[in-house]
């Protein structure tokens, strides 16, 4: 993207299909009951409840303050009945109106069937989602149509779902826009042994890293999760990068692999995914582990305020040329972003050389380059085709194609945003880190599943 300052952290809050053996259940139950028991108060704390125009929910207006002596006067009319909680649509619902393929710019212009093989992709993850059973009978027909005379996929969309405008603020002056970034999968240079030539250490999850699902403890808390550490009997933050960097050796996370250069690692943190060339040349994959819960700070936007680069040079190329002219300030840049993400070693399957074969996204299918997309899954149905409308990086190019939400990322929030997944190595990267443009998006949904 353009900016970096707005540069995806994809890792730092990511829903990895992979469970973590340090979880809740790996210490006590009061310390977690008191930990989830000091959120809720906190928050609680800190978040009145309002009623109408924003007063306290407990506030009687002046005209309603009546007396025991008025009461008994009968010179106080009875308060009405209290009204129930209204009932708030889900965001899902919210960010959806009904359109017409007529309404998608480019979509009889797109090639669909390049995306039909990652269709059938996310048919092998979509069916354990939301309205599994409608999505079950769109992709039994999409299995049994394929390689039949005159299939045409394109044809299939249009008869076997409906199109619906994604929407920020969606009621009575929906925004239709949003922001569209890039992200990719990088190569490193690496080696299982430490050397001088390999001095930097891509770490696995630490066995002191406890990630704790608050959901389990109470169900209104679901899909929020905290990490930390054990400090005698208490669960306390975890390490923040400075800190981990500090610790070397003394923090008991095994490296997977030892990298040649800092500034490349962290892009592999801020990608969550991508490929080692070991020095006999064969290449090892990593995905995303786990992260230690810190929040992600841009480096780019620091190296702005510092009035190091310009807004417009704060790209990813701009700060990788800024950190090979200041190798000695390196590490206070790096770790102005307290974020660390660990790793885990993808089993060999004979991918790893094919550029076109993709990471694992969070549905937990391969990514396909340029056909597959990270979106935020509170107001898009992750595995679902979509329809993006948007421009080609730093340009006026139109960039309209059909695209599958197969990944999320940890600043990809909002019914309109999403990263694009532009493949694999340098020329994905350049890609990537110059776009940030503005878009617009269309889900597609079976008729079963869509909004009420």
């Amino acid at each position: 993207m353009s900016l970096f300052s707005a540069f995806p952290a994809r890792c730092q809050d990511r829903r990895s299909s992979v469970s973590s053996s340090r979880s809740a259940g790996h210490f006590g139950g009061r310390s977690l009951l008191a930990l989830g028991a000091a959120l809720l108060l906190a928050a609680c704390g800190e978040l009145p409840l309002l009623g109408k125009g924003g007063a306290p929910a407990d506030a009687v207006p002046e005209k309603a303050a009546c007396t025991a002596s008025t009461v008994n006067a009968g010179a106080c009319p009875a308060c009405p009945a209290c009204p129930g909680a209204p009932t708030v649509a889900p965001a899902f619902s919210r960010a959806l109106l009904p359109a017409d393929y007529a309404d998608l710019p480019g979509w009889g212009d797109d090639e669909v069937a390049a995306a039909w093989p990652a269709f059938l992709q996310s048919c092998r993850g979509i069916a354990s989602k939301s309205h599994g059973a409608a999505w079950k009978r769109v992709c039994d027909l999409a299995r049994q149509s394929e390689g039949k005379p005159g299939f045409d996929p394109r044809r299939f969309f249009e008869s076997q779902l409906r199109p619906y405008a994604l929407a920020n603020n969606a009621g009575a002056r929906p925004v239709f826009e949003g922001t569209i970034t890039g992200y990719y999968e990088p190569l490193l240079r690496g080696s299982r042994e430490r050397s001088k030539s390999f001095a930097q250490p891509l770490l696995g999850v630490p066995d002191d890293l406890l990630t704790i699902d608050l959901g389990t403890l109470f169900p209104e808390l679901k899909d929020k999760r905290v990490r930390g550490r054990l400090e005698g009997n208490k669960v306390v933050p975890y390490w923040s990068r400075a800190d981990i960097v500090a610790r070397g050796e003394r923090l008991p996370a095994r490296p997977l692999l030892w990298v040649d250069d800092a500034i490349e690692l962290f892009f592999l943190q801020i990608q969550g995914s991508g490929r080692v060339r070991l020095p006999d040349g064969s290449l090892v994959r990593v995905n995303y582990a786990d992260q230690n819960g810190h929040p992600y700070q841009s480096i780019g936007r620091v190296l702005i305020e510092r009035g190091e680069l310009k807004a417009e040079e704060a790209s990813m190329q701009g700060i990788q040329a800024w950190a090979r002219a200041n190798p000695a300030r390196l590490d206070d840049l790096l770790n102005s972003n307290p974020s660390y993400v660990f790793f885990r070693e993808m089993p060999a399957n004979g991918n790893t050389s094919n550029p076109s074969a993709g990471p694992q996204g969070a549905l937990g299918v391969p990514l396909t380059p340029e056909r597959s997309l990270a979106i935020d899954p509170r107001a898009v149905p992750l595995g679902a085709p979509v329809f993006l409308a948007t421009t080609r990086p730093n340009s006026a190019q139109p960039l309209n194609r059909l695209m599958l939400a197969q990944d999320t990322g940890g600043a990809i929030k909002g019914a309109v945003r999403a990263d694009f997944f532009w493949g694999f190595g340098k020329e994905a990267g350049e890609q990537a880190g110059r776009m940030k443009q503005s878009g617009r998006m269309w889900v597609l949904l079976p008729p079963e599943a869509a909004p009420q």
